[in-house]
């Protein structure tokens, strides 16, 4: 069953829409704060139909997701009992009280680990609501926190950029031949990724 496929020409049909930017900027804000979708769905799409950009767009994209992230930060350190039933509702709560307890773990071993967690956690796959949530109920230092993110996302999305960039039509060959292999791979990767961190969770 192709999937990828046409999910990626349809990619490439809004990336060459002039205000692709700003969708990728408003998706990278979203990811931090409540959308699940991650902005390279945009981003390498974009980065295709225009290397020469690649850069600006990835540069978008962090702006957007540091952004996200303070709101994200500020919802969960002001307002999480106000929103708490409609995490509940969607079935977000247990993965937000994982983070929790694990970042009061960290922090209170040592701020550096902490800064290093959350770098990590802007590289990975995992939606980074969770970890903006997380780190504003826990209270972790605000200038630290975004420092972690402007480093763990930024490598995220300027690697992409920067893969795109070097590649060039070769990549877009390479991708495009090769698409529904890479999606189903990265699906299942993901997938493997979560269940872990829910069976951690509960044997923890």
């Amino acid at each position: 069953m192709k999937l990828f496929g046409p999910m990626y020409e349809r990619a490439l049909i809004w990336a060459r829409n002039p205000r692709a930017p700003l969708m990728l900027f408003l998706l990278s804000f979203g990811e931090a704060v409540i959308i699940p979708l991650p902005p390279e769905v945009m981003l390498a799409p974009m980065s295709l139909s225009q290397p020469k950009r690649s850069f600006w767009f990835a540069g978008y994209s962090l702006v957007g997701s540091l952004l996200g992230a303070i709101v994200g930060y500020a919802l969960g350190h002001y307002a999480f009992a106000l929103v708490k039933p409609a995490l509940e509702s969607l079935g977000w709560m247990d993965r937000i009280d994982a983070q929790v307890g694990y970042l009061r773990d960290i922090a209170a071993q040592s701020p550096w680990k902490t800064f290093w967690v959350l770098v990590l956690a802007g590289f990975t796959p995992i939606p980074l609501k969770f970890f903006t949530w997380a780190s504003g109920i826990v209270g972790i230092p605000l200038i630290p926190f975004l420092a972690s993110m402007a480093v763990g996302r930024g490598k995220r999305v300027f690697l992409v950029a920067a893969a795109i960039r070097i590649g060039g039509e070769r990549a877009e060959a390479a991708l495009r031949r090769y698409i529904e292999p890479v999606g189903w791979g990265v699906m299942a990767v993901l997938a493997a990724v979560i269940g872990y961190l829910i069976w951690k969770s509960h044997a923890t």
